[in-house]
């Protein structure tokens, strides 16, 4: 008897947690994604790098405009002995005359004084512009990969809720199989005590039985544990169970048409590590710009109290400033050096991703493909698994099998039923991951949505 092969239903889904008093909510495939990309943690922190990014692009901007500073201090200051040097090689000092008798200097215990200046970049090398237009491709690469972090949840999204409806399926079919074996436990104990049956026999059925009780046991408890990783990804309520619509597992196929070449023109991944290279490039323009002065323009205005002695006022001035590290020319070559190999580090993992693109797309078709020829043969498997148990059952009742046979095509039966349920699912995930592969997930939903509906 082949009952030990029946179910590998724990291989194909996930175990794991506990839910208690669970209410039932009817959720799509659609409304599940827009919940994953939209109330996720992952989407949340990726929105949050986004927006991040655009503030330091913000800040990158602020550089190019003009600085202002204003500088003020009013001060207490001690009795101080002042002494005032001439070129006559006399003196004066605030505690007496002078030598030729003059008056004594005045008393001096505060000071004030304000500063204003404010200044702006003429000439960096290039190093404002670079820096402006190197956060500009940073805030444009994390714009891509947050909307390459929400392909990847839609994706995980479509996998889970696939997989909640293969465990809500396996339940159904095995409780419908347990009641057929537990009747024919009650069969065959009728049976057995009329003597027309050996106890041998009984023990299999109920082994059998057995066997598909510890089977639905599992499928519940997969129910269960994946029903729990979506709730938990699209942040609903933990009592949550989610209602699985079947109606976008069908055995209808759809024509799909995807080329390397769209699907390396529309990854935003891919887009992301382009823009990642021009920012690096961008780093190799500002690491240059260290070979070059600086230029800026400069004003300011000074004010100066010194109650009893001094007033400075209308005291402004403007002019440009010169900087140049003259052992930067040399110190700066390093730099640059580190800049080009940055961006050559980018490019070959640009060019790595697209290699790994192409195969994704030829994988994802090629599962595509296999799960519609899958499905076909295990729709007939249904047909030929169906009429093998009836011509059994048959044949059973009329003595010419033994109670093995009986329970193996039964076990068939099953088997089949589930492996043709698994199979319209599995069509639906490989076309949604067809669809990841080349970049069209997210945006395209709607539509196939529609089409569902």
């Amino acid at each position: 008897m082949k009952i030990k092969q029946l179910l590998p239903i724990g291989l194909l889904l996930v175990g794991g947690a506990t839910m208690h008093a669970q209410q039932k909510q009817p959720l799509s495939l659609e409304e599940a994604v827009n919940l994953a990309v939209t109330k996720s943690t992952e989407a949340s922190l990726a929105d949050t790098r986004v927006e991040t990014s655009k503030l330091e692009l913000d800040n990158a901007k602020n550089t190019a405009y003009p600085s202002f500073t204003v500088t003020g201090q009013y001060l207490r200051v001690t009795d101080p002995t002042i002494n005032l040097k001439s070129s006559s090689g006399t003196s004066s000092t605030d505690e007496g005359t002078t030598a030729g008798g003059g008056s004594s200097l005045p008393s001096v215990n505060s000071a004030m004084f304000g500063l204003a200046n404010a200044s702006l970049p003429l000439f960096t090398g290039g190093r404002v512009k670079n820096s402006i237009a190197a956060s500009d491709n940073t805030y444009k690469s994390q714009t891509f990969n947050a909307a390459n972090t929400k392909e990847q949840l839609a994706l995980q999204t479509v996998i889970l809720y696939t997989n909640l409806y293969k465990a809500q399926q396996s339940v159904t079919l095995i409780e419908e199989n347990l009641k057929s074996a537990n009747q024919r436990v009650k069969d065959f104990t009728a049976l057995e005590e009329n003597g027309l049956i050996a106890r041998n026999d009984l023990l299999k059925s109920k082994l059998q039985a057995s066997t598909i009780q510890i089977s639905l046991d599992e499928a519940k408890k997969n129910v269960i544990t994946t029903n729990y990783q979506l709730v938990t990804l699209l942040h609903l309520p933990e009592n949550t169970e989610i209602a699985v619509q079947n109606g976008y597992f069908k055995n209808e196929t759809a024509q799909v048409a995807i080329t390397e070449a769209e699907a390396i023109a529309q990854r935003a991944d891919l887009e992301a590590l382009r823009y990642e290279e021009k920012a690096a490039e961008n780093s190799i323009k500002i690491a240059r710009a260290g070979y070059y002065p600086s230029l800026s323009l400069a004003a300011g205005y000074v004010y100066l109290n010194v109650p009893n002695f001094v007033e400075v006022y209308n005291a402004a001035n403007v002019g440009v400033g010169l900087s140049y590290d003259i052992a930067g020319i040399w110190k700066n070559n390093k730099k640059v050096k580190a800049a080009e190999s940055r961006r050559k580090e980018t490019h070959q993992q640009l060019d790595l991703m697209t290699e790994q693109v192409k195969v994704q797309v030829n994988t994802a078709l090629e599962n595509y493909n296999f799960a519609i020829k899958q499905n076909k043969v295990y729709t007939e498997a249904v047909t030929q698994a169906d009429e093998n148990y009836r011509i059994v059952k048959d044949k059973y009742d009329n003595g010419l099998v033994d109670t093995n046979d009986l329970l193996e095509a039964d076990v068939q039966q099953l088997q089949a039923k589930l492996n043709q349920t698994f199979s319209k699912a599995d069509i639906t995930e490989r076309f949604y991951e067809l669809l990841s592969a080349s970049g069209k997930l997210t945006t395209s939903f709607n539509l196939t949505q529609n089409k569902n509906n």
